[in-house]
């Protein structure tokens, strides 16, 4: 019996763990974060919490035998796939990072590059912002009483964001341009702010910002990580079967 760890939280991570449960003499288990209340269900075992860093990471993977990490997480957790990289190194664990290419401007997309959260800040002053960054990295435009904020998330933070003038709504991926284009009109947002995340599921609101001439400031993507990186579930799926045998 082969046993797999998947770093899950995205979609692909879910797809691979659906594709992979049914393999014979593999044993699949999903580690997420917990940072959502209500994950989507998964195939397989499921780990919820993290494990305490790199060190953590070592130790479950001793204590588990596990045989193969397969790291599919968001492509901004920079810090999660560098300690996956420095957990199987430690231990001898073959890994490989499913890294989705990013979204790639198209005629009539009016984005402005940022290298992070705060530069986004400073492009956004006096507007009205559509900030899909999620809920943890809202502190970045905190104080900015001359700018209106719609926050989305997953999630309802148990406290206010720390921002002057906001609005919070919950929704989950994936989203169409249709409910997009009409999100932003209700709420009159004149610029959006987004990590340039890639895949489909959030790029709904890409495609509306470039339908309503709206500028998108797009944040640029940490390093990759350390390790072997693929782009795809279906070339994870063959990294898989080429290790598992």
């Amino acid at each position: 019996m082969v046993n797999l760890l998947i770093i899950g939280g995205t979609g692909e991570a879910a797809d691979v763990a659906r594709q992979t449960a049914t393999w014979p003499g593999l044993k699949v288990t999903t580690s997420l974060a917990g940072k959502t209340r209500d994950p989507m269900p998964l195939e397989g075992a499921v780990l919820s919490g993290g494990f305490g860093g790199a060190d953590g990471m070592a130790d479950y993977l001793r204590q588990a035998g596990i045989d193969l990490v397969i790291d599919a997480t968001h492509p901004f957790a920079a810090v999660i796939s560098e300690n996956v990289a420095t957990a199987c190194a430690a231990v001898g664990v073959d890994h490989v990072h499913l890294v989705r290419p990013p979204w790639v401007r198209r005629d009539g997309d009016a984005w402005i590059d940022v290298a992070d959260l705060a530069q986004a800040a400073s492009a956004v002053a006096g507007r009205r912002v559509f900030l899909t960054i999620g809920r943890s990295e809202l502190e970045c435009f905190a104080g900015m009483e001359d700018a209106w904020f719609l926050v989305r998330v997953i999630d309802a933070p148990a406290q206010p964001p720390p921002l002057a003038n906001h609005h919070v709504i919950e929704g989950r991926p994936p989203f169409t341009i249709d409910g997009e284009k009409a999100l932003m009109s209700e709420h009159e947002i004149d610029v959006v702010v987004s990590k340039n995340s890639g895949g489909g599921a959030t790029y709904a609101k890409i495609a509306a910002a470039r339908a309503l001439t709206l500028p998108v400031v797009m944040v640029r993507r940490p390093p990759p990580p350390t390790g072997p990186i693929v782009a795809s579930v279906e070339e994870t799926l063959a990294w898989l079967e080429k290790h598992q045998a």
